[in-house]
C-alpha cells in the first residue's frame, strides 16, 4: 500500500507521535512519502494522511483533489471535525483495513465582475462575503433566481452540511448531519431581527452580492480570503466532485458533537 502524508505546520515535523505512526506503518509494509503540492502526488496512492487540524485538512484537500484521493485527518489541532482521529488509533485501523471512505459535498464558486489570480474555486465548509471596514454590509441574495430580503450584517455564509459545525455554527446556524443534502444560508451578526438562517436544497443556486460604503468586501472560501469590489456577483453551486474523507470504524458524528462541543451536557443526563 502506498500512502502520502501532508504536514502544514513546521512545528509538527519530527513530532514523536507522528514519527511513531509513520514507523508503525512502514513496519507494516506501507510505502510512505511526503506531499508538498499537487505535483508531488504519486500514482497508486491509496490515501493521504493530514497531520494537523481542520485547516490543514482543507489545505491537503486543495493539493490532492485532482487525484481524487481520500484523506484521513489526524488531529493535532483544537476542535477536529474533519481531522478527528488520534495518531495512536490510525496505524492499527489502516493496517487492519478498518477504514472506509465517505463522500462529502463541496461548493463551487462562480464569480462575475472580478478576476482573482490563482483562485481554487472550491470550498468544503462555506463560501462567504464579509465587511472589510466598520461599515455594515448589505447582502442581496437570490435562491434559484428568487430574491430574499437584503441581509444587513457583518457578512453572509453559504455553508455545506459538513460545514455546519464550522463558521456557520458560530454565526448561529443549525447543526446538520454531514450526509444531509442541504445548504445553509447563515448571516454573520445580522442587524435584521426578522431574518434568520435558511436551509435550502443541495442543488439550489445561491447568488449573492454585497453593498457597502467602503466599496469593497472580503470574499472567503474556507480558510482563504480575497478582497473584491462590491460589484462582484458571487454564486455558490454544487461542486462537480465530492471531497473523500477517510473515517475509521469507530468514528461517529454525534459522539464528536458531545465530546468536542459538550453538546447536551447537563447534570440530569449523567448515566447512573
Amino acid at each position: 500500500m502506498k500512502i502520502g502524508y501532508y504536514i502544514k505546520k513546521e512545528a509538527l515535523k519530527g513530532d514523536e507521535r507522528i514519527e511513531n505512526l509513520l514507523g508503525r506503518l512502514k513496519a507494516g509494509g506501507v510505502d510512505l512519502y511526503a506531499i508538498l503540492g499537487s505535483e508531488s502526488v504519486q500514482e497508486g496512492t491509496a490515501l493521504v494522511l493530514s497531520f494537523g487540524g481542520d485547516g490543514t485538512f482543507l489545505s491537503a484537500a486543495h493539493r490532492v483533489y485532482e487525484a481524487g484521493l481520500p484523506i484521513l485527518g489526524i488531529n493535532f489541532g483544537r476542535m477536529g471535525f474533519l481531522a478527528a482521529n488520534s495518531p495512536e488509533d490510525a496505524a492499527e485501523a489502516i493496517l487492519g483495513g478498518k477504514w472506509e471512505v465517505e463522500e462529502l459535498d463541496m461548493l463551487k464558486l462562480e464569480c462575475e465582475g472580478t478576476d482573482i489570480p490563482g483562485l481554487w474555486p472550491y470550498a468544503m465548509n462555506e463560501i462567504g462575503l464579509h465587511r472589510d471596514t466598520a461599515a455594515m454590509l448589505g447582502v442581496d441574495v437570490l435562491v434559484n433566481g428568487n430574491h430574499l430580503p437584503t441581509y444587513w450584517a457583518d457578512g453572509l455564509l453559504v455553508a455545506t452540511s459538513a460545514g455546519s459545525t464550522a463558521y456557520s455554527l458560530s454565526a448561529g446556524g443549525p447543526i446538520c448531519l454531514p450526509a444531509a443534502s442541504v445548504r445553509l444560508i447563515t448571516p454573520v451578526a445580522p442587524h435584521n431581527l426578522n431574518l434568520r438562517p435558511m436551509v435550502v436544497p443541495r442543488d439550489a443556486v445561491v447568488e449573492f452580492r454585497g453593498k457597502s460604503r467602503s466599496g469593497s468586501m472580503i470574499l472567503s472560501l474556507d480558510n482563504r480570503s480575497y478582497r473584491v469590489s462590491c460589484g462582484t456577483v458571487v454564486r455558490a453551486v454544487a461542486a462537480p466532485f465530492p471531497l473523500k474523507r477517510v473515517s475509521l470504524g469507530k468514528s461517529n458524528f454525534i459522539d464528536a458533537l458531545k465530546t468536542r462541543f459538550f453538546w447536551g451536557q447537563d447534570v440530569r443526563n449523567t448515566v447512573d
